[in-house]
């Protein structure tokens, strides 16, 4: 059976485009509040997992030793916009740690931010890797690697120790044996795990309440999400849906949006985790699926811009003229906890 319309988007009188999809809502002990669609099928979260992926920086001592900050913390969790401010940072964290942006295994792209890619082909510059959106997270391995004093090259590879730690703690995170996570390997080169989404739904509620977990992770969990939610434009940037969100949302709630429309959030004042995927990939569906989660757990006020800027997000014409809107359908609006 194909998983239900979570979006809809109309042009006058018509639905003209639909984004179908499946989202978990859980607790951290692993049961399920609320599910619609196939949460068993395995996705690749990709950049939704980024906080799991910098639990192992913490707990292994790395982020002290290299005394990191909350923003560097931040931006180690990133799908970052290449604004100035993040590319400063990067470049200052890399010096501390004795690495350079050659040793970025991430390839370069142009900034995710409109404003920075348009200053740079105004400026004839071309983009380096740090301008890529994982560069934080990148830094964050190779702080890792150094502190684990294991080699810098190939810290991506799947055998590499940094990576072990990342596949392990993702797992405890999940409850799922790091050898049955299915391995792709994501945009920026590291390696990505196959999970289903019941199990990320876990992993994000386990941020959200980390009571079971032993005290190191537990202590690992609670700075990464004070990190984040006080600065969440290092997560992510300006005018991008997770900083929206987390600036706007109740209760330190954080969210992170992966590539190919997979989204996760962490609500810690309902003990709660969000996982969904969009089948098509479309963002834009899955920030309009958020957003009307988020309004409907009672984190984000439905009538906010914040909320409103994507639940009834208006199509215009080049002309500027309102001629539909994007909204979320009716599976969603009839979202009840169990």
């Amino acid at each position: 059976m194909s998983n239900p319309v979570l979006v809809e988007l109309t042009r006058g009188p018509l639905v003209e485009s639909i984004h179908r999809g499946a989202v978990v809502i859980a607790d951290a002990r692993g049961s399920i509040r609320f599910a619609l669609g196939d949460g068993a099928k395995p996705v690749y979260p990709r950049s939704a997992f980024k906080m799991m992926q910098a639990l192992p920086l913490i707990e292994s001592g790395a982020a002290d030793a290299f005394k990191l900050s909350p923003r560097e913390l931040s931006m180690a969790c990133a799908s970052h916009s290449a604004e100035p401010f993040h590319i400063r940072t990067v470049a200052k964290w890399l010096g501390r740690i004795g690495c350079e942006e050659c040793q970025l295994a991430c390839g370069p792209h142009l900034p995710m931010s409109e404003p920075a890619a348009h200053a740079m082909l105004r400026a004839r510059k071309a983009p380096t890797r740090l301008h890529n959106n994982c560069s934080g997270k990148h830094t964050g391995f190779l702080t890792l690697a150094r502190h684990l004093k294991a080699p810098v090259e190939d810290y991506v590879a799947v055998g590499h120790p940094v990576q072990k730690a990342v596949r392990q703690a993702i797992g405890e995170m999940c409850d799922t044996a790091p050898e049955d996570m299915p391995v792709g390997i994501d945009g920026c080169a590291a390696p990505n795990f196959g999970i289903v989404l019941t199990r990320l739904a876990t992993g994000f509620a386990r941020l959200a309440d980390p009571s079971g977990l032993g005290k190191t992770r537990a202590k690992a969990v609670k700075r990464l999400m004070a990190a984040v939610t006080r600065h969440p434009l290092y997560e992510s940037g300006t005018g991008r849906a997770d900083a929206i969100f987390i600036a706007a949302a109740s209760g330190g709630t954080m969210t992170k949006i992966g590539a190919e429309a997979v989204y996760g959030a962490a609500i810690p004042s309902l003990g709660l985790g969000v996982a969904l995927k969009v089948d098509d990939g479309n963002a834009r569906g899955a920030e309009t699926a958020m957003a009307a989660i988020l309004t409907r757990l009672g984190v984000l006020d439905a009538k906010a811009p914040a909320a409103t800027q994507f639940t009834a997000a208006p199509i215009l014409n080049w002309r500027g003229e309102v001629c539909g809107e994007r909204h979320p359908a009716a599976a969603l609006n009839a979202l009840a906890l169990a």
